[in-house]
């Protein structure tokens, strides 16, 4: 199933570039995904090509207006002919991880829009029935690098975009616990060996090692993990 990533953004350009590049470039040459840039100026109306205006109450900023978005939305939907996830980039949405990103890559169809300014008109997300979704507890001036990321995270999930899926195994959070260490040659550098485990090709005392050493880094670094 090719899995199609729409990400609605001020900045397209940026889109483009990550799409044409490394492992997502790669899915997208075998057709395992396609991801497509939407300028947001495109869906307004007026002859500036307004998206942004100022936040009822006052405040500082400015807001996203709700007209744009919801066409860009809805002509996708059109074009598409599906009923996508849409997926809203905002710090306040709830904290992206392996797990929302493994359940992201059984889609089939995804939205993805870029908050920016002090964020997008609430009634978006209610309209849109969007999921607000936040990379972590700091702020970014735009939603393009978020979309990026839960892009490519999902897309090295897709079956066949990975050269070597095993890989996927050793990766950090796939376990719920960070990966282990990883060693590669030469085998002495500056003074410090490979430890003699690995070297060996006994592939239960390898798998064992590796086990404890995840959990061990796991305590020391990320303590939390172990609690959920």
């Amino acid at each position: 199933m090719k899995l199609r990533i729409d990400i609605i953004t001020l900045f397209p350009e940026l889109i483009r570039c990550f799409a044409d590049t490394a492992i997502v470039k790669k899915a997208r040459e075998r057709d395992l995904v396609s991801i497509k840039a939407y300028n947001l100026r495109a869906f307004s109306s007026d002859r500036y090509r307004t998206v942004d205006d100022y936040p009822y109450g006052g405040g500082p900023g400015m807001v996203l207006k709700p007209e744009p978005i919801y066409r860009a939305v809805e002509f996708i939907k059109e074009v598409t002919h599906s009923q996508p996830r849409v997926l809203i980039t905002s710090p306040q949405g709830k904290v992206f991880n392996q797990s929302i990103a493994e359940s992201l890559s059984q889609c089939s169809h995804i939205i993805l829009i870029c908050g920016r300014y002090q964020g997008i008109d609430q009634r978006v997300v209610e309209l849109c029935q969007g999921e607000e979704i936040s990379i972590g507890d700091y702020i970014l001036s735009g939603g393009e690098l978020p979309a990026m990321i839960i892009a490519e995270a999902i897309t090295r999930l897709i079956p066949e975009v990975l050269g070597d899926e095993e890989s996927i195994h050793f990766d950090s959070f796939y376990r719920r616990i960070l990966g282990p260490p990883q060693y590669t040659r030469p085998r002495t550098f500056k003074g410090i060996d490979v430890p003699r485990v690995l070297t060996s090709g006994n592939h239960c005392l390898i798998k064992e090692w590796r086990q404890k050493e995840a959990l061990r880094k796991t305590q020391l670094v990320r303590p939390d993990l172990l609690d959920k």
